[in-house]
């Protein structure tokens, strides 16, 4: 799993990259790994990416916010389950958190249907921003 998850990292540098979203690669930090970053709008989002053959629960979710918790105030992140998330784990994370959930039927859908990730991250941002929830699919975002 390790190796399908480092590919997974470098595919997602490469697609933001791709899109002008400035994409950073892994790196390690005193006691902890960051899968990546990008810059949107002016505004660093950190990444935790995920390729498990199971849905995400909440336990990840905490571990990276609190992750979050410990950079500056203004720090955003994503948080990309391949799998996607259990509805218990969404509910059990809780709203209002620095954090927007994607997953690889997010990604497949955007890029089938060419609509761009900056305009994808922006709508699931502007509505964890006006609802708390840190993941609404895409075909709610873009019917």
């Amino acid at each position: 799993p390790q190796p399908r998850g480092y590919a997974f990292e470098k595919f997602l540098q490469e697609l933001f990259t791709a899109f002008g979203l400035a994409a950073r690669q892994s790196f390690r930090l005193r006691g902890e790994q960051i899968d990546g970053s990008f810059v949107m709008n002016g505004e660093t989002y950190l990444i935790e990416a995920k390729w498990h053959n199971s849905q995400c629960g909440a336990e990840p979710l905490h571990a990276f916010h609190g992750k979050l918790e410990q950079k500056a105030a203004w720090a955003r992140g994503v948080f990309i389950s391949y799998s996607g998330f259990t509805s218990d784990g969404l509910y059990a994370f809780g709203r209002g958190k620095r954090v927007v959930c994607v997953d690889g039927f997010d990604l497949h859908e955007a890029l089938n249907r060419e609509i761009t990730l900056f305009h994808l991250f922006d709508s699931k941002v502007r509505r964890a921003a006006e609802t708390g929830e840190p993941f609404v699919g895409i075909r709610t975002l873009f019917p």
